[in-house]
């Protein structure tokens, strides 16, 4: 009865939100309160899943501009992350996503970065917009594996993000989500079952002084930096 009661909320949620959200967007030109929107949409989410979140280590957060870079097991990491981290920010995401009907548009609204890696061309060019808005001050969130890892273990870094951050040449933030995947397996819409999430947060990861040529040291930085931090399930 609850995954038919969290299904039914997602689609009207996604649904009554995007519409809100695309009033709303003329007069939203940063996307801060569709970004809060979504924050709530996410919380109805997780709590009519039974889910509880939990985060730690805010406190290593450094001013802002920063990139956050987390692993990615389950559909429930973007939900969790909206609902529990108490900031702004915007996701970057593949162009797949933003096709979506109404989730998508959404995702548009409230600003979030597209990147298309079937064209290289346009992928790079996003990434030079979206490095400037970073210095001017814009956090973002991105899953560095570039897709969801079937079995607990970091996938292979994809290249792109790590260009982003040697480009803004901000700090990049670790984060480990730990719980999404046994809730939420792959292939589900919606939690399996109620249970508890928790976020880690990490020290951060200086890029001062790096240049474009140390994109893989700094790639492996931030891999041991995900996989050292407590109870991550990477290994």
């Amino acid at each position: 009865m609850r995954r038919i009661f969290s299904f039914l909320s997602l689609v009207v949620n996604t649904v009554l939100f995007s519409l809100i959200a695309l009033l709303i967007s003329p007069f939203d030109r940063k996307g801060e309160t569709i970004h809060r929107i979504a924050r709530f949409w996410a919380n109805l989410y997780v709590r009519a899943g039974g889910v509880t979140v939990s985060v730690e280590g805010l406190h290593r957060l450094p001013p802002a501009p920063f990139i956050l870079m987390s692993n990615h097991q389950s559909a429930l990491d973007v939900f969790v992350l909206l609902a529990a981290l108490p900031l702004s920010y915007k996701f970057v995401a593949k162009r797949e996503l933003f096709r979506i009907p109404f989730f998508g548009w959404g995702m548009k609204m409230a600003g979030y970065i597209s990147i298309d890696r079937d064209h290289p061309r346009k992928a790079l060019k996003a990434i030079d917009e979206a490095a400037r808005r970073i210095r001017e001050g814009m956090n973002i969130l991105m899953f560095p594996e570039g897709t969801r890892s079937r079995n607990g273990k970091l996938l292979p870094f994809m290249k792109g993000g790590f260009s982003l951050a040697l480009k803004a040449g901000v700090p990049v933030v670790p984060l480990c989500i730990v719980g999404t995947a046994a809730l939420q397996p792959m292939g589900r819409h919606v939690p399996q079952r109620a249970g508890t999430v928790s976020i880690l947060v990490g020290d951060p990861v200086s890029l001062q002084g790096k240049k474009p040529t140390q994109r893989g040291e700094v790639m492996e930085q931030v891999r041991t930096a995900i996989e050292g931090l407590r109870s991550c399930p990477t290994s």
